[in-house]
């Protein structure tokens, strides 16, 4: 469905934004700290429709955004989405990330076994980079296999993703920058 309107705002770690239509979310993004680099972002996703206040239906959602992104454990899996954009499979696989909570994580493998094919995790990682909704579905909290990093299309790419990891408090290990994970490993605090 197009989008009706969007709106943005400001959250801890900087202007989040979200743009909705009749049966819900269409696209969100992750924080910038520049209001003016969102508000270009949301008029190039959605030229046909402007900045706008939003409806009542979207506030909850705004507030548990602006909640989860202070380090507040927040639950956005009953979160008004459209998602009819995405093809059924990224549903799918949006669906499971809904599922984990804050401060756990997953692999790419364990969302592919859940749809049945350990071999799709290629799939599932390509999938959550076309997430229309972070951080309502929250891509952050999948993994490589062995707690690597994968990767994470975001502004600031895996450093947003670590970022966003230890606002939910999820147990960050050094990893050598010379093994080739560039970077930090995370092992899940657990998924309750």
């Amino acid at each position: 469905m197009e989008a009706l309107g969007f709106t943005l705002f400001d959250t801890a770690l900087g202007t989040v934004g979200v743009a909705w239509s009749a049966a819900g979310i269409v696209s969100a993004a992750l924080p910038e700290a520049d209001r003016e680099r969102q508000l270009a972002r949301f008029r190039r996703r959605h030229p046909e429709v402007g900045e706008t206040a939003p409806p009542e239906a979207i506030l909850p959602v705004i507030s548990a955004v602006q909640a989860l992104l202070a380090g507040e454990k927040v639950n956005l899996s009953d979160a008004p989405l459209d998602l009819e954009a995405a093809s059924p499979f990224e549903r799918q696989v949006y669906a499971l990330a809904l599922a984990i909570p804050p401060g756990a994580t997953r692999t790419y493998g364990d969302l592919a076994a859940d749809l049945g094919d350990k071999a799709l995790s290629r799939q599932v990682g390509q999938a959550l980079g076309r997430n229309p909704v972070p951080p309502i579905v929250a891509c952050h909290r999948i993994l490589a296999a062995g707690g690597k990093t994968g990767g994470f299309s975001a502004p600031g790419g895996v450093t947003t993703k670590f970022r966003l990891l230890e606002i939910e408090r999820a147990h960050a290990v050094a990893d050598d920058l010379f093994a080739g994970t560039g970077g930090l490993a995370f092992q899940p605090k657990g998924r309750g």
